[in-house]
């Protein structure tokens, strides 16, 4: 059976945005376009940025958020752009453009109810029926997982920060 899928990269560890975007490589290797939408990073330079510009008729990456909740100097800011952002991501899901869609971020919107889950979920389910979707984020919540097709949790074992040792660019970023 051939259809699209709802793949979910969740968990404590790193590498959920990473999965997603060795992913995407995959699918540019198949010529599959490619959109993804980051909804809490915000506008620094990252590595996948830099990147998708070696494909750029293939990848789009919209990076929509304003940084990481934690350092959130206005929650209220910060809701208003991740409904934006999620209205800019049920638009590009609905017109089909892309084969792929990654939704980075999304389960931080859901927990944090930055959008209603309810209106996730059954925007999800009523997806274009040849789309992959790709979901990232800690904490996927239980209706979550149970509409995804295939679920993937990162859980750390250990990580460099904790023994002091930076962000390093290629890895981190």
């Amino acid at each position: 059976m051939k259809r699209g899928l709802i793949v979910v990269f969740t968990g404590e560890g790193k590498g959920k945005t990473t999965a997603a975007l060795g992913l995407a490589m995959r699918a540019l290797g198949h010529e599959y376009r490619v959109g993804m939408v980051q909804f809490i990073k915000g506008p620094w330079k990252s590595g996948e940025l830099i990147s998708a510009k070696r494909f750029e008729d293939l990848m789009d990456i919209y990076t929509l958020g304003r940084g990481f909740l934690l350092d959130a100097e206005d929650i209220e800011k910060d809701k208003e752009a991740a409904k934006e952002a999620w209205e800019f991501a049920k638009d590009i899901i609905i017109k089909s453009k892309y084969d792929i869609v990654i939704l980075d971020e999304l389960t931080y919107l859901i927990k944090y109810k930055m959008v209603e889950e309810d209106e996730v979920i059954d925007f999800l389910i009523k997806k274009p029926d040849k789309l992959h979707i790709v979901i990232t984020g800690r904490d996927a919540s239980s209706r979550l997982i149970d509409v995804a097709d295939m679920v993937t949790e990162m859980k750390e074992i250990k990580h460099p920060l904790n023994g002091g040792i930076k962000c390093q660019k290629g890895i981190e970023f």
